[in-house]
């Protein structure tokens, strides 16, 4: 493909596409056919790590005006943790659950998302999160509980993932966002991939406004390594794979 097909091809992508589907079309849903799960699969022999409750979260209030109009990204970042109560709230904004409706048809999070199929799992490439080991870890996001996966230093493979930006080896954690395209597939089909790339600027929209209520900073990464990336988290790069991320440090 060609730089000028493929530039063709992307505007395409970012058109709404409804009004081109025919008549009879059906997604899964229509179909009767099952809804994939709302939460990965995870092994349950592995370390869960208790994450601090949102009834507890008592930051010091900023005006919403405020919060957007400083909101900002922050690619240098001081070398001071963060705590696991600041870390539970940015958790927590990006994609925490507030209620599973419907006989677990679909969850309602702290993030909008089209038909509430939230298509997302946050991965964190901790490195200095205060009682926590550095390593990679999972939020369980319907549980509002923290999966350890493997500890150790990953700082050679997350800058290979970053394409060599180093704000990714300066954060105290990185998000790496996964997308499980059938979760939206299964209901909008064809229509979805556009939707899931609107829902991804949503989660991160809230880890901005949220970084910046704990003196903390972050920037969204769209430039990195597909292969590398999902090669980090174990993915198999078809129906999980990432598609986003961001570092986040204390910033001055």
């Amino acid at each position: 493909m060609n730089l000028n097909e493929a530039i063709k091809n992307g505007r395409k992508f970012l058109k709404s596409h409804h009004d081109e589907i025919e008549e009879n079309f059906q997604s899964d849903q229509n179909k009767k056919i099952p809804q994939p799960a709302l939460e990965k699969e995870y092994d349950k022999n592995k370390e869960i790590i208790e994450l601090t409750p949102e009834e507890e979260f008592d930051f010091d209030e900023i005006n919403l005006k405020d919060l957007i109009k400083n909101r900002k990204s922050h690619r240098t970042f001081i070398d001071k943790p963060l705590s696991l109560k600041e870390l539970s709230f940015l958790l927590w904004s990006t994609q925490g659950t507030k209620e599973i409706i419907k006989n677990n048809y679909a969850a309602l999070k702290t993030v909008p998302s089209a038909g509430a199929r939230h298509p997302f799992e946050t991965y964190l490439y901790i490195r200095n999160v205060e009682n926590l080991e550095q390593g990679l870890y999972r939020y369980l996001s319907l549980e509002h509980k923290l999966l350890k996966i493997e500890t150790g230093n990953f700082d050679e493979q997350m800058l290979e993932a970053a394409l060599g930006q180093r704000m990714v080896i300066k954060s105290a954690v990185d998000f790496i966002w996964t997308v499980t395209p059938y979760r939206t597939e299964w209901r909008y089909s064809i229509l979805s991939h556009k939707i899931i790339a609107l829902d991804a600027g949503h989660i991160c929209q809230n880890l901005y406004l949220s970084s910046e209520l704990i003196n903390a900073g972050t920037c969204a990464i769209g430039a990195y390594s597909q292969t590398k990336s999902d090669e980090l988290l174990k993915l198999d790069g078809k129906e999980e794979f990432t598609i986003y991320m961001a570092p986040v440090g204390k910033i001055k």
